[in-house]
């Protein structure tokens, strides 16, 4: 009898053991006997395609597999601008990175950084929140930072590269929101009575940012500042640059309603 209850769980155990080779068991990888030709052209498919992940799975087996080959470097490019597509910011990011540290003299290293600013620049929560009605000072704009170092790299280090033009556009419109930034948060300690950091928030928008049109308002909140701290010699070479500059400023116009502080006009 216990010979026979033996025999029960040994057959249950082996039964048991095949079970769970059957069900964990890898998937066969269908790429495993693929050229880096095919590898190459069935994720550039893919990417045509629009399916991204799938793409960057590809590309990324590509590398992988042929490391040496002729299409490794191309794979490394193409996996950032597959999770650039993908809305992927911090694997994209991750694969920009990678390249222009491995190969920083590459023919193509100018895209690298142009894609890296695009990934930046599209990051709607470090650029968009500016226009929309959030406490700013709370927000981080690394992202529009970011966006802007990597345009200016490439502007700077290779102004004749075909992505230039589109970079120094997008350069001019990353200077007027990183000047917003830094006047919203000039406002914001102005509204809570840090009259010095306020002032020197300003300041520092006007140095940083002297032709964005957001130094209107830095100048005029500098003149309040000044003015709350008793500060009178600053608060009237501050008037005085703010009046010549902008005689016909909104600002003022708004100020001369009754009870409505200039910068309520936002």
């Amino acid at each position: 009898m216990q010979k026979n209850l033996l025999k029960l769980i040994a057959l249950v155990l082996v039964v048991s053991l095949s079970a769970c080779g059957i069900f964990s068991a890898d998937p066969i990888d269908e790429t495993q006997s693929w050229s880096a030709d095919k590898l190459y052209k069935e994720a550039k498919d893919e990417l045509s395609s629009k399916n991204y992940d799938k793409a960057a799975e590809y590309f990324e087996k590509l590398e992988s597999r042929y490391p040496f080959g002729i299409y490794a470097q191309q794979a490394q490019m193409e996996v950032a601008y597959a999770y650039y597509l993908q809305n992927d910011q911090a694997q994209a990011l991750a694969a920009v990175e990678r390249f222009i540290k491995l190969h920083p003299n590459h023919p193509n290293i100018d895209y690298m950084y142009y894609l890296r600013g695009l990934i930046n620049f599209n990051d709607r929560i470090g650029l968009l929140n500016l226009y929309l009605k959030q406490d700013l000072s709370e927000r981080d704009p690394k992202a529009a930072q970011d966006a802007f170092d990597s345009f200016k790299t490439l502007v700077t280090k290779y102004p004749n590269s075909i992505y230039a033009p589109d970079a120094h556009i997008r350069l001019k419109y990353l200077v007027n929101v990183l000047a917003d930034y830094e006047v919203h948060v000039a406002r914001y300690y102005y509204r809570r009575g840090a009259y010095l950091a306020a002032a020197n928030r300003a300041q520092y928008a006007l140095t940083k940012y002297p032709e964005a049109p957001a130094i209107e308002e830095a100048l005029l909140i500098m003149v309040r500042s000044y003015d709350q701290l008793g500060l009178i010699d600053l608060r009237n070479d501050a008037d005085r640059v703010f009046k010549k500059n902008f005689p016909d400023s909104k600002y003022l116009k708004n100020e001369q309603k009754k009870d409505t502080p200039w910068w309520k006009l936002w």
